[in-house]
């Protein structure tokens, strides 16, 4: 998720939260207050960071054998176009878990530890 899309989506949350509670947009309430009264601990942008990391984590547990595995561990022969390469998926888990993808994916293989990484990501 690129640091636009966050954005985009926490805005759209807010905008969301803020029709609900039929607040104007000439009140001077700030994003917290709001937050607050709704009694919201997580925002949706990290919840789909959240969500992303379990399904690694559950990727990673599947084993060699799996599809998914291969896709996400494999590498494509041949060579890349022109330019800056697009963003992969496992650059997220990577960026978000502060390891590579192959040690992401050996801490993932302990059920506990991985879930104790996510919970702490927000």
């Amino acid at each position: 998720m690129k640091a636009a899309d966050r954005r985009r989506i926490d805005a759209f949350e807010m905008w969301s939260w803020r029709r609900l509670l039929r607040v104007p947009w000439t009140d001077k309430r700030t994003n917290v207050s709001i937050l607050e009264e709704l009694k919201i601990k997580d925002r949706l942008s990290t919840i789909c960071l959240k969500r992303i990391l379990q399904f690694f984590g559950h990727i990673a547990r599947r084993g060699e054998e799996s599809l998914e595995w291969l896709v996400v561990v494999g590498s494509v022969e041949g060579r890349r176009a022109r330019g800056r390469s697009p963003a992969r998926w496992t650059d997220q888990v990577s960026a978000a878990t502060g390891a590579s993808t192959v040690a992401s994916l050996r801490l993932a293989e302990f059920r506990t530890e991985w879930r104790q990484l996510v919970d702490r990501t927000s």
